[in-house]
């Protein structure tokens, strides 16, 4: 890749990787993550150890500065057990990045203003450079939701949705929260429930049906409603589902 648009590069190659080059037109998928260490430093030396067996493709420190662990064409393995839509295994089929955050468990916050700017046109080359559609885009509980929650509901997807970046509803915020907390008959749960499944999250067989349900739904949460996120279905749920499926 030529790396332009005044991205500040450095290269630290992680030996987490699959050694076998993949195709290019393989890659489908930009899977966001967190770090979820309160050092920097720390991360970015588990995802360089060949004892942890998890790296990246990229890792966006704080101050906006990018560090290049596994090139493009090779496997990285950021993934893990995942799934999203029919595929599994989704390190087959992604670019990882991940955006240095000491997460939920050391004191979750805001990224950075740098981070977002560097977050912007990282995206910008990869969707240009491997086609990739914006619903493609994803965070790694996304694809993951009974293990993982980042990047978390600070990420900034409905900022990055703005300039085509992200994947959102067109819903008025005003009129969408009037639909908050209202609940919903079980015949409209299994819809809302039906309506994940079509924009890509998928069932978790070896989960009893109602966790399987909480886990999606604050999957859902985090990514398309960030200001609460309470695994409860209601009727402001089932309306950003059904607008999503339209876009």
């Amino acid at each position: 890749m030529s790396y332009k648009l005044g991205l500040n590069i450095a290269t630290k190659y992680s030996p987490n990787f699959n050694f076998r080059k993949r195709k290019k037109k393989s890659i489908k998928f930009i899977i966001i993550h967190y770090t979820g260490m309160k050092k920097e430093s720390d991360s970015i030396k588990r995802l360089c150890d060949v004892r942890s067996k998890v790296s990246s493709h990229f890792v966006i420190r704080r101050n906006g500065k990018v560090l290049i662990l596994v090139p493009e064409l090779y496997e990285a393995w950021h993934a893990g057990i995942s799934k999203w839509k029919n595929l599994n295994s989704l390190n087959r089929f992604s670019i990882g990045i991940e955006v240095c955050n000491p997460g939920h468990k050391n004191g979750y916050k805001k990224f950075s203003k740098e981070q977002f700017l560097s977050i912007k046109k990282i995206l910008k080359l990869l969707i240009n450079k491997y086609q990739i559609n914006i619903k493609n885009i994803l965070g790694h509980s996304d694809i993951a939701p009974s293990r993982k929650k980042d990047p978390g509901e600070y990420f900034p997807w409905k900022d990055l949705a703005k300039i085509n970046l992200s994947h959102w509803h067109s819903l008025n915020l005003k009129r969408l929260s009037k639909l908050r907390k209202i609940r919903l008959t079980q015949k409209d749960e299994l819809e809302f429930l039906k309506n994940l499944y079509k924009i890509g999250y998928s069932k978790m067989k070896k989960i009893n049906p109602y966790k399987n349900m909480k886990y999606l739904t604050i999957a859902f949460q985090r990514r398309f409603r960030q200001d609460l996120i309470n695994g409860k279905i209601d009727k402001e749920c089932l309306v950003i589902s059904k607008n999503l499926l339209k876009s």
